[in-house]
């Protein structure tokens, strides 16, 4: 699964190259582009610290116990639903979830929001263009989730179908990268839960 990302990062690789080998300038100034955007976010902490942000989301981290992924080398691309995503789960999904019977289903649900490498909005924005429109990521719960575009914006279609966007400025960490969501994206089959 995870060779997906790994053919869409080298064939963005190799039309790069083609077009630079077309017009040099061109590339010298896009690539100028891109030192300044990535210097302009420069990673002030790990994955840990970049999602500390979303109370929510740390809050489920804490109690799946993946505070050493999102500290460790990696790197990974973390999808951060915010706050206000979680309201729209069903009434008393979030509260179940965090109780230590659940912590498999949590798991599954936090490292479908994990995807393995540093993939920029740049890269997903170039993964969907290759892609004829679409781009589709592997994820660290071992599913993928769906990228395409509408307008400027970069949608996520998890398996069951529902739709996310992202927002905001991506954050740079020492170990990956952190896009902020609108929704909570959710595995097509998680585990069953306890009766």
């Amino acid at each position: 699964m995870y060779k997906r990302i790994a053919i869409a990062a080298a064939a963005a690789a190799a039309a790069a190259a083609l077009a630079g080998c077309q017009a040099d300038e061109a590339g010298d100034n896009a690539a100028a582009t891109a030192n300044n955007t990535q210097a302009a976010a420069a990673p002030s902490g790990n994955l840990a610290q970049a999602v500390a942000g979303s109370a929510r989301f740390r809050q489920a981290v804490e109690a799946a116990g993946l505070q050493a992924t999102l500290t460790g080398p990696g790197p990974y691309t973390v999808l951060v639903p915010a706050d206000a995503a979680f309201a729209k789960l069903p009434k008393d999904e979030v509260e179940r979830l965090m109780q230590p019977a659940a912590k498999p289903e949590l798991t599954a649900v936090l490292t479908y929001h994990i995807l393995p490498g540093t993939i920029l909005r740049a890269d997903l924005q170039r993964a969907i263009q290759n892609g004829g429109g679409k781009a589709v990521l592997a994820t660290m719960a071992g599913k993928t989730v769906t990228a395409t575009g509408q307008g400027d914006r970069i949608i996520l279609t998890d398996q069951a179908g529902r739709q996310v966007a992202l927002t905001g400025p991506e954050k740079l960490a020492t170990n990956g990268v952190v896009h902020q969501i609108d929704g909570v994206l959710l595995p097509a089959t998680r585990p069953a839960r306890p009766s």
